[in-house]
């Protein structure tokens, strides 16, 4: 197979659910040549801070360019991050951001929790680099009217995808060919 060129160093940015083997982000990073991934976390899995500066030691352990590609609470992460440490970024492919005001379905935490392990209140001034939020019509963590209202507070480009759910293996997204050529369109 051969591997997908990029100038910068792609860095994966996973959700909650971090690397599932099927997701799209999983996918992509074995096609990419240039790429990183911020690993698991080994202890509290929701403490946002901490996943904030495993962002962060993932970036220092990139010479050139970067590209940050997030998924979900991910999104969120890269907006965290954003607001507390500086390094040039070329672009941000920022898909499914949830909405933390949102009711979400039992199995996912609850806005006390996410509070409570410093996910709220959520930046929402500009980013410092060009950002794509992709956003779905039918997203069960965030109405297309949420990530357009966080699109625009970061000063992103809404890329409305249609009726894609949460752009994850449930929605039935492995592969995404899409984020392919969007990476490239980061990278020119």
């Amino acid at each position: 197979m051969n591997k997908l060129q990029t100038a910068a160093t792609v860095l994966i940015v996973p959700g909650l659910r971090e690397h599932v083997a099927e997701h799209w982000q999983t996918l992509l990073e074995a096609r990419l040549e240039k790429v990183r991934s911020v690993p698991p976390l080994e202890t509290d899995k929701l403490d946002c801070n901490a996943r904030v500066r495993a962002i962060q030691h993932q970036l220092e352990q990139i010479d050139g360019p970067v590209i940050l590609v997030a998924h979900s609470a991910g999104v969120l992460m890269v907006a965290h991050w954003a607001a507390q440490f500086s390094r040039p970024i070329k672009g941000a492919l920022l898909a499914a951001p949830p909405d933390l005001e949102a009711a979400w379905p039992a199995n996912y935490p609850s806005p006390e929790t996410l509070r409570s392990s410093g996910w709220d209140p959520l930046p929402t001034g500009p980013l410092p680099f060009r950002s794509l939020v992709a956003a779905s019509t039918n997203d069960h963590l965030a109405s297309l009217d949420a990530a357009t209202r966080l699109a625009q507070g970061w000063g992103a480009e809404l890329l409305n995808l249609g009726d894609v759910g949460h752009l994850n293996p449930a929605a039935g997204f492995g592969h995404w060919p899409e984020a392919e050529a969007l990476i490239l369109e980061l990278d020119r």
